[in-house]
């Protein structure tokens, strides 16, 4: 409020971006005063939209959303010049507005009374079609209010698509809620439910069972009285914790508190048995290392489930907000003969260490199989010509003593990918806009409980696209998954904020509810040292920022808001990052978030990247001199990315893009410290089971 009282006390001259402060934190201020009910003075109104006109590149989608609210609020009709001037930007960023976005601008814009310029209303409509899913009643009357101010008629598909997407949440129930609605539907209906018991408690006149299908962290509670089909089941003592059942019968309404309703059953199949004795989940807590040796099992707890749920709407959510932001999604390959980042630790795929132990395996069994015999000896034989071109290992070699990879499956070396981006960038090169989402692996020998050697990321790639872009594409695209599980897992996320993290749900609404702050690296370097505390690890300019350096400018210095540090060293970052103008940073951005620390970050050079990171996003070098000069510099052979090489060489154009580690989001998500929880097979040092 403070700053704001020194903004106001302008007298409207012309001033420094220094004194008057950045178009965002403008923005900002103009957002806090609007809904604090304080009037904009002249002086302050001109700064604002001269400096909004001057750097109206660097705003974001929500920004300007904020923006023409507040000024439709506050009275205040821009120049028709600056309207025009700034609807061009704001065009470039409708793909990463949110529905409640584009509630806000047609509402704005409706006030404001001036229509952008001709094939702005198409795009409108296009972007947002994707987005009306997540409307809330809210943004619909505002948007349907501002569009019939605005005389805009939406295309029919656009208008049915409306209409469908929002009933249900002005009706005031979500589809599929049963055992958890406020006003019980279905009862006094018959149905039938299939799942696997939590509890059983017989008595005399009827029994409790609590039947769980997986799709909801509460299940439904089955009521069994002795003249039901299947009431032996109960006598007979051969329905137990962990059995599959299958029970139809009337939903009633539940007299107990913990339900609405419940399934009043008259007939119980037992699907599949289960031993009691020796099943290993019973009525309690159990750690979550002792479920990981029982990866097999351990979906059917609370935990794991919820995880489940979540990391599946999370995925979900991933493919809405791309496909709805116009992007296409591209497979990119899991056998690669290249090293995205240089990092080196991959897994390296050899076909004839293969060869090799089938021949010794076969040779062990060859007296008790004599089918196998011809199979034996073409294996032996075949070992045996690798054993004599190596001389005394059973890999042809190179005279110089290196394996010879030119007798291999592939005639060369091949490594498991440890990143889609750089086949993502082929077909950015060509489809405009894509995204990947698939396995990637590192063969980084960690145990800790943030690293994984399998994991799944999430790579889109934006064609003529600069930093700006890729750091509003990254925001909308958070805020978008924060949304959507808030939305669709609130009974899972209630549990994890009671059991797991407390305080869950509120960082999860931060997110949603405050600005991304924006910092350089080297201001940041600058806050730190400026701080006076003692880090573990050292700050100077250069180094990489650690976990300690990460929490501490998001939770103190930010005040526990999320922060997109941008513009690194370049000698702490991967060669493909455009360089800046001053030669020693690149454009790249790392987002960093209270708790976690590195939430979005870019890759290091020479090494894998460090604990905490879920996302890294850079704008890539396109220049072709200058990339060839940045391969050199890391030590790889431009010889041998030729192919990428060419798309600078070939109608090369300003893109940028970001990666995101999948099982990062989803602890994040649920507040789960170990990241072996959130994926349903881990994969890590000496285990490779199930």
């Amino acid at each position: 409020m403070h700053a704001a009282r020194v903004v106001l006390a302008g007298n409207g001259s012309s001033s420094s971006s220094s004194n008057v402060g950045s178009p965002r934190e403008l923005v900002a201020i103009a957002w806090g005063l609007t809904a604090a009910g304080v009037a904009f003075s002249k002086g302050f109104t001109e700064r604002l939209l001269a400096a909004v006109a001057a750097q109206r590149i660097h705003l974001k989608a929500r920004e300007w959303a904020q923006l023409l609210a507040s000024l439709a609020k506050q009275g205040v009709t821009p120049p028709l010049a600056w309207q025009r001037c700034c609807h061009a930007v704001l065009q470039q960023r409708l793909r990463f507005c949110s529905g409640r976005d584009f509630g806000s601008l047609a509402w704005s814009l409706g006030q404001l009374g001036v229509a952008p310029r001709p094939g702005w209303r198409e795009r409108f409509f296009t972007e947002s079609y994707g987005q009306l899913f997540f409307l809330s009643p809210s943004s619909v009357c505002a948007l349907a209010w501002g569009l019939g101010r605005l005389r805009w008629r939406p295309p029919r598909d656009w208008q049915d698509r409306l209409f469908l997407e929002t009933y249900s949440k002005l009706a005031g129930f979500r589809p599929g809620e049963l055992a958890g609605s406020a006003e019980p539907l279905h009862v006094g209906q018959q149905v039938e439910v299939r799942g696997w018991l939590r509890t059983v408690r017989a008595q005399k006149q009827f029994a409790f069972m609590q039947v769980n299908d997986g799709s909801t962290m509460s299940g439904i509670q089955v009521v069994v009285e002795p003249g039901a089909e299947g009431w032996g089941l109960l006598e007979g003592g051969q329905l137990a914790t962990g059995a599959a059942v299958c029970a139809s019968g009337q939903l009633v309404a539940s007299p107990g508190a913990k339900q609405a309703v419940e399934l009043k059953a008259d007939r119980l199949v037992l699907v599949g048995g289960c031993d009691a004795e020796s099943y290993p989940l019973q009525k309690k807590r159990h750690t979550l290392e002792f479920l990981r040796g029982i990866a097999h099992l351990r979906p059917r707890t609370n935990t794991i489930a919820g995880v489940a749920r979540v990391r599946s709407a999370l995925s979900h959510a991933t493919h809405t907000f791309f496909q709805g932001a116009g992007f296409q999604y591209v497979h990119t390959p899991i056998l690669s003969a290249s090293d995205c980042e240089g990092a080196g630790e991959m897994f390296q795929a050899k076909a004839a260490l293969a060869d090799a132990d089938k021949a010794k395996a076969a040779s062990a069994d060859a007296d008790k199989v004599a089918e196998e015999v011809a199979q034996l000896k073409r294996l032996k034989g075949r070992l045996a010509d690798m054993e004599a071109a190596a001389g005394r290992a059973s890999l042809p070699l190179t005279p110089g003593g290196q394996v010879d990879f030119s007798q291999d499956f592939f005639g060369e070396k091949v490594f498991l990918t440890v990143s889609g981006q750089l086949n993502g960038e082929m077909y950015a090169s060509a489809l405009g806009d894509i995204y990947t989402f698939g396995p990637t692996f590192r063969a980084e020998n960690s145990n800790t409980s943030r690293h994984l050697a399998e994991f799944w990321m999430i790579e889109p790639e934006l064609a003529f696209a600069d930093l700006a872009d890729d750091m509003a594409c990254a925001e909308a695209y958070l805020k978008h998954c924060v949304r959507y599980i808030m939305e669709h897992c609130p009974e899972d996320l209630a549990f994890f904020d009671a059991m797991v993290e407390k305080g869950l749900l509120a960082r999860l609404q931060d997110v949603l509810d405050k600005p991304f702050a924006t910092v350089t690296y080297t201001e940041a370097i600058k806050l730190l040292l400026a701080s006076g505390k003692q880090f573990e690890y050292p700050v100077a300019w250069g180094i990489d920022l650690q976990s300690e350096h990460e929490r501490y400018l998001s939770e103190v210095i930010f005040a526990k808001s999320p922060l997109i540090v941008t513009d690194y060293p370049k000698d702490i970052k991967a060669f493909y990052m455009r360089l800046n103008d001053d030669g020693q940073t690149v454009a790249a951005m790392d987002l960093l978030v209270p708790k976690v620390g590195e939430l979005i970050g870019g890759v290091r050079s020479g090494k894998v990247t460090k604990v905490g990171e879920l996302i890294g996003g850079s704008q890539r070098e396109e220049r072709l001199d200058v990339l060839t000069q940045r391969m050199a510099g890391s030590g790889l052979d431009p010889e041998d990315y030729w192919w990428y090489l060419d798309l600078r060489r070939y109608g090369s154009v300003p893109h940028a893009g970001f990666g995101l580690g999948f099982e990062r989001l989803v602890q994040f998500s649920t507040g789960v410290e170990n990241i072996r929880d959130v994926i349903p097979f881990p994969r890590y040092p000496s285990h490779c089971k199930f």
